[in-house]
């Protein structure tokens, strides 16, 4: 695969994140037979894992989306999360599903956990594509794709300044590109 020249090396090929999300469907069916689930995508970096696990699933289930700020336009996360789109839908009494793209810091899904914990849903379960390997949050991943280095990547939905959202794998950017 050619990359574009603000790339490293791709970390992650599209046959295996095919394979994981396959596997990723496979093991929340089986923990949810007989139930409706609710899936809420965190825009915009989930929108195609999202789409390709919900795909994978035969089992009822409803798809909506938040989305949440907290990066801004800088590379740096200032701490701070907030939600900038709510869900159309109810979460009470259902079995919610939050779908990420990738954990850094873990600040925003455990905001996320926190905010859903006090909406009273079913049950409350959290798939994430990525968590990078110095994530130190105390954080709860109950399906997890892949751990990856902390570098920062691109593609299956994540992006740089916006770009490079619609690749098919997991690229890493280069260094010199995010780092002073």
């Amino acid at each position: 695969m050619d990359l574009a020249p603000e790339l490293e090396r791709v970390l992650i090929t599209p046959e295996a994140i095919e394979v994981r999300v396959g596997e990723l469907a496979g093991q929340i069916e089986a923990e949810y037979v007989g139930e409706e689930l609710l899936f809420v995508g965190i825009l915009k970096g989930a929108f195609i894992f999202l789409a390709d696990l919900t795909r994978r699933i035969s089992i009822p289930h409803i798809v909506d989306f938040m989305a949440i700020s907290s990066y801004g336009k800088a590379s740096v996360s200032s701490g701070a999360v907030r939600i900038l789109m709510d869900l159309r839908e109810s979460v009470v009494g259902k079995h919610v599903i939050l779908v990420e793209d990738i954990i850094d810091s873990g600040r925003t899904l455990a905001y996320l956990q926190e905010t859903f914990a006090g909406r009273r849903p079913a049950s409350l379960r959290s798939c994430v594509l990525l968590r990078k390997e110095r994530t130190h949050a105390e954080v709860e991943i109950d399906y997890l794709g892949f751990t990856i280095p902390d570098v920062w990547v691109v593609g299956y939905g994540l992006d740089l300044a916006e770009r490079f959202r619609t690749l098919p794998c997991i690229a890493e950017v280069k260094r010199s590109l995010y780092q002073a």
